[in-house]
């Protein structure tokens, strides 16, 4: 993993159209990109055998004390291969480095919550085709275990 920069979008963006629509609805695309342009300071590259494969990255809420994962894909073809693994074990290590963050908080969908489940994360509430038709949001959350 290292630092996102900006050369990095349309290779990332390639890697998130791999994964749309299954996993992303069409629309989200626009909003990826806001979010780059508004985080990408704690946003991540992933690079494997020399290719850039995925990104993921996290934020701070201080409104409620929270640390969360945001926009973590990969391209498809790496499945199985621990590199989520080890972006989320990198999150979580950050979160665990900043004082007052409570809980971990994560939203993802019926595609991939049972992956968040293996890092302690709890199912809260789900809302029918928030992110797209048939793209339901969960929303998971953890103590911040320090």
């Amino acid at each position: 993993m290292r630092p996102f920069d900006i050369s990095d979008k349309d290779p990332l963006t390639a890697i998130f159209l791999k994964n749309t629509p299954q996993y992303f609805d069409p629309e989200e695309v626009h909003d990826f990109h806001l979010y780059l342009s508004q985080h990408g300071d704690t946003y991540f590259t992933i690079i494997h055998d020399g290719n850039i494969v995925g990104g993921a990255g996290y934020y701070i809420n201080s409104a409620d004390n929270s640390g969360r994962i945001t926009w973590i894909f990969f391209d498809p073809q790496t499945a199985g291969q621990g590199l989520g693994r080890k972006a989320v074990e990198h999150f979580i290590s950050i979160f665990n480095t900043q004082p007052g963050i409570e809980k971990l908080v994560v939203t993802t969908s019926q595609l991939a919550w049972k992956f968040f489940q293996k890092f302690g994360y709890v199912l809260v509430r789900t809302e029918k085709d928030h992110w797209g038709k048939g793209l339901d949001l969960y929303l998971m959350e953890r103590p911040n275990l320090l």
